[in-house]
């Protein structure tokens, strides 16, 4: 049982404390590439880190059936030798075991993405991705149901039910992208949902499954069908005003209706929600749509009100992919911007789902193949190196948070630790020129320096009383003077291939932020006065 420590006594500018719970969304899940990766040492160090100093419990991963994990089998697999063909099918679990072991023995737990379709499965192949996904329906919907019994089974018999309990089970992986990840139809994905959700509550109703795990939020009807309709893209591709439009979730209302009717279990409702979108316009050419900055939030707390107007208002929501932009060849992803932008909307939105997973953890990443160059806009929060992007130390930030509001503004938020009962708090400064507009895309890291002049500067006024006197407390900030690591490599030519002093000059320029401490008067009163340049992300928290 945990110990209420809380101090009762803090104010802020004269108010007493909000006292409301802050849920860390951002650090409940992170995604990542395909399970195959998560047998790589450099992928297993960054992981073991975003565990320990992040405070990530969680991850989510493609490709737990893939090819390359060898799960199912109908051959021998001999290589120069006979490949015999085996009387029926086996099923070996050492690749997947070895990932599962290692993200266990880190301290956190996965959240498993049942897919994609093992070739000898699968109706048509190599749909999607450098490493050829095979994301279509099955050619016999009973053999994939003893695929996942089996899979299940396993865990259990070597983890045991009560933390096989804990894991959420998700049914594929944006099965509305057709043909890429799903060349069926939005019933054949439904009935697939009914099929594994029904074999799972078989095996123990205390495991929790939910999908649709459809993408994205979408201005028109072109997901209103059994499949996807280009013409009804045309005219979002051709407005002029997109934020003007109704944007709305994709098959979460119809999905959660087909669910009812047939009585099925949803725990929980996943999505993936981006703040940008592709509409195909007329001749055939897709446009790239950037909206405004609040659409995470505005998006989110529509999804809560139609679920709580559902059949299932007990849900729990899990956004399993998040991100500025779902490109892994976006260069804002390795800027301060990106770093300011997800600490706003992860702040905004911490009371709108049980977890928004940032899609990704790292750069060690191959649905394109490898990145080319340490820079090249790729997903993560450290590259292919482990050098902290600026959006690692936006997470570190937001993981040093409390898990309660003491104080919560436009430009931050002051938390308290309940068992602790120290103060932690993270303000930010969003340039107020950028107005209602958010960072968008860029194509190579030189298009994103025009965000560079952006302001003006923000002052962070704010007295916390009720402290222990001398009470210290740590302040570090990034900002485009500090921890801009993207930046100095752009300074130096931007090298493709890095030396290793090259390397270790990158990496203390990723880390070196600004860093100074406060301390609290002799009445127990600190008197915060920052002044945040433009981009910058402060955390101040109590030694």
């Amino acid at each position: 049982m945990t110990t209420i420590t809380r101090n009762t006594n803090v104010t802020v500018d004269g108010h007493a404390a909000e006292d409301r719970e802050l849920r860390h969304v951002w650090n409940r899940c992170v995604g990542a590439g395909r399970a195959n990766e998560a047998l790589r040492a450099d992928w297993q160090a960054h992981f073991a880190e975003a565990v320990s100093t992040l405070g990530v419990r969680s991850v989510r991963f493609h490709g737990l059936f893939h090819d390359d994990m060898f799960v199912y089998r109908t051959r021998g697999g001999s290589g120069f030798g006979p490949d015999g063909e085996l009387a029926g099918h086996a099923y070996t679990f050492s690749y997947v075991d070895k990932v599962f072991d290692f993200v266990l023995e880190s301290g956190a737990r996965p959240f498993v993405e049942l897919g994609f379709m093992p070739r000898d499965l699968a109706t048509d192949t190599e749909t999607v991705f450098w490493w050829g996904a095979h994301a279509s329906p099955p050619k016999d919907l009973r053999r994939w149901v003893e695929l996942v019994t089996v899979t299940i089974e396993h865990w259990i018999d070597r983890y045991g039910i009560d933390e096989v309990a804990q894991w959420p089970f998700e049914v594929w992986n944006e099965p509305n992208l057709v043909p890429h990840f799903w060349t069926g139809t939005r019933t054949q994905y439904f009935e697939l949902y009914e099929a594994t959700v029904t074999a799972i509550k078989a095996i123990d109703a205390r495991l929790k499954v939910g999908g649709p795990s459809t993408s994205v939020f979408v201005p028109d009807a072109r997901y209103d069908g059994e499949t996807e309709d280009r013409e009804a893209q045309f005219p979002t591709a051709a407005a002029e005003d997109v934020d003007a439009l109704d944007w709305r979730p994709v098959w979460i209302e119809e999905f959660l209706e087909w669910c009812a009717e047939r009585s099925l279990p949803v725990d929980f409702v996943t999505t993936h929600v981006y703040p940008t979108d592709y509409a195909f316009g007329v001749g055939g050419d897709a446009r790239l749509i950037s909206r405004y900055a609040d659409a995470t939030f505005d998006d989110l707390t529509l999804l809560r009100r139609l679920i709580a107007e559902s059949p299932y208002p007990g849900a729990d929501v899990h956004i399993t992919e998040w991100s500025t932009t779902p490109s892994s060849r976006d260069s804002i992803h390795d800027t301060v911007y990106a770093a300011t932008y997800i600490t706003r909307a992860y702040l905004q939105c911490a009371d709108l789902a049980e977890s928004i997973s940032y899609w990704t953890f790292t750069d060690v990443f191959e649905e394109g193949g490898a990145g080319i160059g340490p820079f090249h806009g790729g997903f993560g929060i450290v590259n292919e190196q482990g050098i902290h992007k600026p959006t690692f130390h936006a997470f570190a930030a937001l993981a040093r948070l409390g898990d309660r509001v003491v104080r919560s503004t436009p430009e931050g938020v002051i938390t308290q630790d309940a068992e602790s009962a120290k103060l932690s708090a993270v303000f930010f400064n969003y340039p107020a020129e950028m107005g209602a507009r958010s960072v968008g895309s860029r194509d190579s890291y030189a298009d994103t320096r025009d965000l560079r002049s952006a302001g003006p500067a923000r002052r962070i006024r704010h007295a916390i009383a009720g402290l222990e006197p001398g009470a210290v407390f740590l302040v570090s900030v990034l900002d485009l003077a500090h921890g801009d690591v993207a930046e100095e490599w752009y300074r130096m030519g931007s090298p493709q291939n890095l030396t290793p002093a090259q390397t270790a000059h990158l990496r203390e320029v990723a880390d070196g932020l600004r860093r100074f401490s406060l301390v609290a008067s002799a009445e127990g009163t600190l008197d915060l006065d920052l002044e945040l340049q433009p981009w910058a992300v402060a955390s101040i928290v109590q030694a």
